[in-house]
């Protein structure tokens, strides 16, 4: 405080001076600013009051001028402060109005001034959104808009506050970039979005089924929307022009959501012009557009030339009696004394004391000739003359005082804005010395409480010691408690699951009886509610009564009058009667001879039915003995092929083997229901048929399945297995042929199930018994191999880094440079095997811990053996891999070896990395984050070997391009033989190539099918090692 008041005396004040030179000067101006504030709060007062009646032009425009008069709205905002806004929902309303007039119409500074206040309209917009009555809801609505204005006329400057743009200016706002189109449409939705809202809140809150237009409350809330609509009107022109811009960019697809969006719009922006255009209050004021049938179609460029821009027309003559200027008192000008006193005393000496008495002189008019008048007029219009340049003068004088003092003004404003800038600075200057006074408080007050902290922490220590030897003693004591515990927790539990089986009895109980209670009061209720409503009907019938008394009373009276005429209609009747009675015996007649016919054309259909029947039985006869010799053509083909062991090029699986064995049985079982179903019912012959169908079809697969499973079987379980599988065979044509006489047994099925029942005993013979491994020891065994392969790793790693210590330390030159990037790509493949073990381990740990249950880790390896053979495998191959490239890194180093081994040798640790993470990944949760984390892992060991391969490939060709053969010394014979000679060298090489790649084949089948017995691999629940290959194979 003592710097700011020793700033602010270091700065003389120059307003006493200036008021002393120009006294005169700034006590006009502050007439006339005072005049202006009267002025404008009697005007905003008018404008802004808690009638409910519309806002008068007249006012509103003064408030508008007002604004450009003084360059801002600092006036309107001091007077708006002080009216009563929360507390009056009306006087929100038309402020709202008045503040949106304002914000269109008014100086471009209205913006600049209400930003201050926006948070202060969004709290009395929440707070008037808690009233969903009368004028609350409306109000609220209302701030929402202004707030949503205020922010878009912030972001985008360029657009003015009537929003009126030619297109060049609209492109100039997105300054020719499509991001900006796309972001500035979104914001026009946005800004349209909530001008719609106001308009559906204002005609949801009317009664449409009255005049409302013609009363002054509805007036008060239909006024505002004249500028929702010049509003809406630009919004939409600009949206459209903005679409179709940006389809002429973007694809179609990316701007769905933009054309949703806008039809939608659309429809209710062309709903409520239509529902204002109807109503008589717009009629004599506005001139609202009527949008289009159809949207326009932004798919189509060309539509943009269709488009027609909507424009709303304010008439002339559509301002009311009281928006016509009004001048005040004040603003009249009065006439300074001394010009008139020197008028008045003109006019006497040209035209006489007495000619105010007798102005046009009538009274001695003939006393005065032609020619003096004519002098008395040419001198009156030379004083006029002279009267009016005297005008000019002072007009041109008090201009110049006005621009001098408007100057000063100016430079008082200077000295102003100067003085309140020392002011604000000297404050800062305090607040950053009061916090830093408060900063150094809080240290030093922190030093302090660390102080005491320390030692109370030393304190504590020697005494968590003491409790800790306590604590040990009684660990022993809680242990033996806590298995006495959880034997009674047992116990109680028990006992809780009884008592809260009793309670649950109770409360049905009390609920099977409030329900009771309350049946008997709604019956009661009821039967009340029935005799007062028999008695009002009652009631209703006695008057009802009393009335149709009445009308039948009338009705005699009219009867008597109408008999006359029935007497005559009734002769007429008697008359038609006769005719009648005649045609009817001739209809009889006629209905007698088409009732033979009926009977004739009955009988002709019995006989055709009979025939149809028989057609139907043998054609039945004949599907079901089609059906039987294709199953047995199938059966025998399928027969023929067994007995043809060359032809077959694939070896299966006993479990596929077994499961096609079930697969035959119940399609045994289904056809026997089926024939008996036949028995019973001989047209129902679908299901018969489906069954023979299918029962050939599979025992057709289930030979094959028996031949390429006695390719991998030893001699004799194969020959067993085929000639069973033949007596099957021979076993379903038996029956088959039988099939179709009636008298079958059901027992004759018996012969086909034995033959089944030997297939799936040799079957099960054959199926893999796994490793030799007891199952007990796989749980241990998993661990050693993964911890094995583990330290493999490592152990490459190290000899990796020993190896490029001992290349750097003997190489130089380019060997040296290959050699650093080989075994650096090298290490970074380790160490991303070694990741991919960590998240293999994670993982595995995750799946034993939600699959086992209560059991223990060791008894669910054991209980998934196979799987748990598939990981011990997989680890080994990976270890395995790891030694092989360290080793054939080092014979590269050293210049023995060949960069193509380190190349294969990259791509087998790729295809055992592959090989763990699917068996791992086999029982894993496709949500669980360690698998996630388990494929990023093996992702990085793809890009770590394509960097080695890549490191590798670079290398070799670094190291070829040193040896440039050099041909200048040969001559043409010479270089003709050794071109021979290579064309020979490279046919051999492709020979050599070919039997390589052909080897290769046969080895990875064996390898395969090695693997499968040894390891139990099975179909369908874990990936098949010649699928990972393949994949691995397309990575590379």
């Amino acid at each position: 405080m003592d710097r700011m008041a020793s700033s602010m005396k270091q700065v003389p004040n120059p307003l006493p001076k200036v008021l002393s030179r120009r006294g005169v000067g700034a006590g006009i101006e502050a007439a006339e600013r005072e005049s202006f504030e009267r002025t404008q709060t009697v005007s905003i007062n008018k404008a802004i009051n808690t009638q409910e009646v519309a806002v008068k032009e007249k006012h509103a425009r003064t408030c508008i001028l007002g604004t450009h008069h003084e360059k801002g709205a600092q006036t309107f905002w001091s007077v708006v402060n002080r009216l009563p806004l929360s507390s009056n929902a009306v006087l929100c309303w038309k402020f709202c109005h008045v503040f949106h007039k304002l914000l269109r119409d008014g100086h471009p500074n209205v913006l600049k001034d209400s930003l201050r206040y926006k948070n202060e309209l969004s709290d009395m917009s929440r707070m008037w959104g808690h009233l969903s009555e009368g004028y609350g809801r409306l109000c609220s609505t209302y701030l929402r808009l202004l707030r949503t204005k205020m922010e878009y006329h912030t972001k985008n400057p360029r657009f003015p506050g009537n929003l009126q743009m030619s297109d060049r200016q609209l492109d100039e706002a997105g300054e020719s970039d499509v991001n900006n189109f796309f972001q500035l449409t979104v914001e026009m939705f946005d800004y349209l979005e909530c001008e719609l809202n106001l308009f559906q809140t204002v005609f949801n809150s009317l009664d449409m089924s009255r005049s409302v237009s013609v009363t002054t409350a509805g007036q008060c809330r239909l006024a505002p929307l004249i500028q929702v609509i010049l509003d809406c009107s630009h919004l939409y022109d600009y949206t459209v022009k903005l679409l179709f811009k940006l389809h002429s960019c973007l694809p179609a697809d990316t701007l769905q959501g933009h054309r949703d969006r806008f039809m939608e719009q659309f429809s209710k922006l062309k709903d409520l012009f239509y529902r204002s255009s109807n109503l008589q209050y717009f009629k004599r004021l506005i001139q609202i557009p009527q949008l289009p049938e159809n949207p326009p179609n932004f798919l189509r460029a060309s539509a943009l030339s269709e488009h027609i821009s909507p424009v709303v027309v304010i008439p002339a003559e559509a301002s009311s009696p009281d928006s016509e200027p009004v001048l005040e008192k004040d603003d009249l000008v009065d006439m300074d004394a001394s010009q008139q006193n020197l008028f008045d005393n003109k006019f006497d000496d040209i035209f006489g004391s007495s000619f105010s008495s007798d102005p046009f002189n009538f009274n001695s008019q003939n006393g005065v000739n032609k020619e003096e008048k004519d002098h008395l007029i040419g001198q009156l219009y030379r004083d006029i003359s002279e009267l009016k340049a005297q005008l000019e003068n002072l007009k041109t004088e008090s201009q110049r005082a006005v621009l001098q003092l408007k100057g000063r003004v100016s430079e008082l404003e200077a000295e102003l804005a100067e003085q309140r800038h020392l002011r604000q600075q000297a404050v800062d200057d305090s607040e950053f010395l009061r916090a830093e006074l408060d900063e150094l408080k809080k240290k030093r007050e922190d030093t302090e409480k660390a102080q005491r902290s320390l030692t109370e922490i030393e304190r504590r220590a020697q005494a968590n010691e003491q409790r800790y030897s306590k604590l040990k003693e009684k660990y022993s004591e809680l242990v033996q408690n806590h298995a006495d515990l959880l034997r009674k927790n047992a116990e109680v539990t028990k006992q809780v699951s009884v008592a809260r089986q009793a309670q649950a009895d109770l409360e049905r109980e009390k609920k099977e009886l409030e329900d009771s209670f309350q049946r008997i009061s709604d019956q009661a209720q009821r039967k009340t509610q029935e005799q007062t409503e028999v008695l009002d009907n009652l009631k209703q019938e006695l008057a009802t009564s009393k009335q149709e008394l009445q009308i039948v009373q009338n009705s005699l009276e009219t009867s008597a009058q109408a008999e006359a005429k029935w007497a005559v209609q009734l002769a007429e009747l008697e008359k038609e009667r006769s005719g009648l009675v005649h045609t009817v015996a001739l209809r009889e007649e006629e209905l007698s001879a088409l009732q033979e016919q009926l009977e004739l054309a009955r009988r002709e259909l019995s006989s055709t039915q009979e025939s149809v029947c028989q057609l139907a039985k043998d054609q039945r006869k004949m599907l079901l003995v089609e059906t039987r010799k294709a199953a047995e053509r199938v059966i025998q083909e399928a027969l023929r092929q067994l007995e043809e062991p060359p032809l077959i090029s694939c070896a299966g699986s006993a479990d596929h083997l077994l499961s096609k064995v079930k697969s035959v049985s119940s399609c045994i079982e289904q056809l026997e229901k089926s024939w008996s179903q036949y028995l019973a019912c001989p047209e129902d012959i679908s299901e018969l048929l489906r069954s023979v169908t299918l029962l050939a079809h599979l025992t057709s697969d289930t030979m094959a399945d028996v031949s390429t499973t006695c390719l991998r079987a030893p001699p004799e379980p194969a020959d067993s297995l085929t000639e069973a599988c033949k007596q099957f065979g021979k076993e379903t044509l038996t029956y088959l042929a039988f099939l179709g006489e009636e008298g079958m047994l059901e027992n004759d099925s018996t012969a086909m199930k034995s033959c089944l029942s030997k297939i799936s005993a040799i079957g099960e013979e054959l199926l893999p018994r796994g490793l030799d491994i007891k199952q007990e020891e796989l749980g241990d065994l998993v661990d050693k191999e993964m911890a094995a392969t583990s330290a493999a790793i490592e152990t490459a790693t190290a000899r990796i880094e020993e190896m490029l210590s001992k290349s750097r330390a003997g190489d130089t030159g380019v060997k040296l440079e290959v050699n650093e990037r080989i075994l650096g790509s090298c290490t970074s493949l380790m160490q991303a095997i070694q990741v991919l073990i960590v998240a293999s381990k994670d993982l595995q740990r995750e799946i034993v811990e939600s699959g086992r249950g209560t059991a223990s880790p060791k008894e669910f390896y054991a209980k998934n053996s196979r799987w748990t053979e598939g990981l011990i495998s997989a680890s080994k191959a990976v270890g395995w891999g790891a030694t092989v490239m360290v080793d054939a890194a080092d014979l590269v180093v050293q210049g023995r070896g060949k960069f193509e081994e380190l190349m294969v040798c990259s791509h087998e640790i790729a295809a055992s990395t592959a090989q763990l993470v699917a068996a791992s990944k086999v029982k894993a949760d496709k949500d669980s984050p360690n698998l996630a984390q388990l494929q990023q892992a093996s992702r990085g060991v793809n890009q770590a070997t394509a960097t080695v391969v890549a490191s590798t490939i670079s290398g070799k060709s670094q190291i070829e391009e040193t040896d440039n053969m050099d041909f200048s010394s040969m001559t043409l014979t010479q270089i003709k033989r050794q071109e021979m000679d290579s064309q020979v060298r490279v046919l051999e090489l492709e020979n050599e190539l070919q039997k390589e790649r052909q080897k290769l084949g046969e080895l990875r089948k064996k390898h395969y099918e090695l693997a499968g017995v040894a390891e139990g691999w099975e179909e369908g629940t874990e990936a098949s090692p010649p699928a990972l290959h393949e994949a691995v194979t397309g990575k590379e």
